[in-house]
């Protein structure tokens, strides 16, 4: 794509015929669509031209106040805006693949583009537009609709060969372009974080010609964007849980489970549920006992991992409650208050965990886990 630009800013270069300044603003058809007035008032602004060409739209922006950048990928393109605007105030120039520009600039408050932004895949392209632009910033660009033998826009982000020729000569030559129909460029555009403003029809005055373009104004959000989650769940790879440190004058409630082992009351959180409402869920649904979220102290969270699973156990302290202990539950009964210098064994490897991170003095063996205090009380 850049030798096709190449040979054409060399074969301007040989001609002595060269364009006029810039009497009215045209975004692709000479006296058709929309003028100059869409950018609103330029000055002072930092401003892209992506595609600049001679440079002549860039230097009618500088003129009115702004501090222009004109952005070229050919070299004789860029050679013959040099030799034009050698040191126009307000217009820097520049020849370099539009990408890698945007990357390397800073933001911009408005970038525009005359035809340019066909020729550079949109996935390549719109990644950097959006970033490169400030949060309020606006994007304007036209873009190929209906080419002059009446070929439509395609209906999938593809690109297609479209004939360039040569100015004052019928040398034609193919390059590719991205010729979308509007509702893909404006899905691309929000794809990427930007608000749809415009899109506005430029035809040929002509009656027996085909040839349409359509104008694209669109602006960055003044709020920076989060992509949601996708709607497909992960593999579960992880597990959540409370684990409840019921602790009185006689010491820490315990109950014998099934398999043997002494544990703590404990469970996995619901959807929707805070800490302190799955500790509140659990204390009742295993042993009766009633706390309120007041009587929650979350105390932080313990990281381990267990067969290939990601265990996060979140140990919670409570000193009141109202109630007594009842067995409610198959798995798990016999709750017992025990004393911290004469705890039973063997206890489950989760609550020994949590008693650790509770009280560190205590003489307990258990795998470790990696455990990050919380420095306030959590709800």
């Amino acid at each position: 794509m850049g030798e096709i630009w190449t040979l054409y800013g060399r074969h301007q270069l040989s001609r002595t015929f060269d364009l006029p300044e810039l009497d009215e603003w045209a975004w692709d058809i000479p006296q058709a669509g929309p003028g100059i007035d869409v950018f609103g008032d330029v000055a002072g602004l930092r401003v892209l031209d992506l595609g600049a060409g001679v440079g002549r739209h860039a230097a009618r922006l500088a003129d009115l106040g702004a501090d222009v950048t004109a952005v070229d990928a050919s070299p004789t393109q860029h050679q013959r805006a040099l030799t034009r605007y050698p040191d126009t105030p307000g217009l820097r120039l520049v020849c370099a693949d539009a990408v890698d520009h945007l990357r390397e600039a800073d933001p911009y408050d408005l970038i525009y583009s005359i035809s340019g932004v066909p020729f550079v895949d949109p996935h390549r392209l719109l990644p950097a537009l959006a970033n490169s632009l400030r949060p309020g910033g606006r994007l304007l660009f036209s873009t190929l609709h209906t080419n002059s033998n009446g070929d439509g826009p395609s209906d999938s982000v593809t690109a297609r060969p479209e004939i360039l020729r040569l100015p004052g000569t019928d040398i034609e030559h193919q390059m590719h372009m991205w010729v979308l129909e509007p509702q893909l460029w404006e899905d691309l555009l929000v794809d990427h974080g930007l608000v749809m403003e415009t899109v506005t029809t430029i035809d040929s005055p002509q009656p027996d010609q085909p040839l349409s373009y359509r104008l694209y104004a669109a602006r960055r959000p003044e709020r920076i964007r989060s992509r949601p989650r996708t709607s497909a769940p992960p593999a579960p790879h992880a597990a959540l849980g409370v684990g409840i440190i019921v602790h009185g004058p006689d010491g820490v409630l315990l109950g014998r489970h099934r398999l043997g082992t002494w544990e703590m009351p404990g469970g996995s959180l619901e959807p929707g549920e805070t800490f302190a409402e799955a500790v509140i869920r659990e204390l009742a649904e295993e042993t009766g006992l009633i706390a309120q979220p007041g009587d929650v102290q979350v105390l932080g969270t313990l990281l381990d991992h267990v067969g290939g699973v990601l265990r996060l156990t979140v140990p919670a302290l409570i000193t009141r409650w109202s109630g007594t202990p009842q067995e409610l539950e198959k798995t798990i009964g016999s709750w017992l208050f025990w004393s911290l210098d004469a705890l039973p064994q063997p206890l489950f490897v989760p609550s020994s965990q949590c008693l650790t991170a509770w009280k560190q003095e205590l003489p307990l063996d258990h795998p470790p886990a990696d455990f990050q205090p919380y420095n306030t009380r959590l709800a």
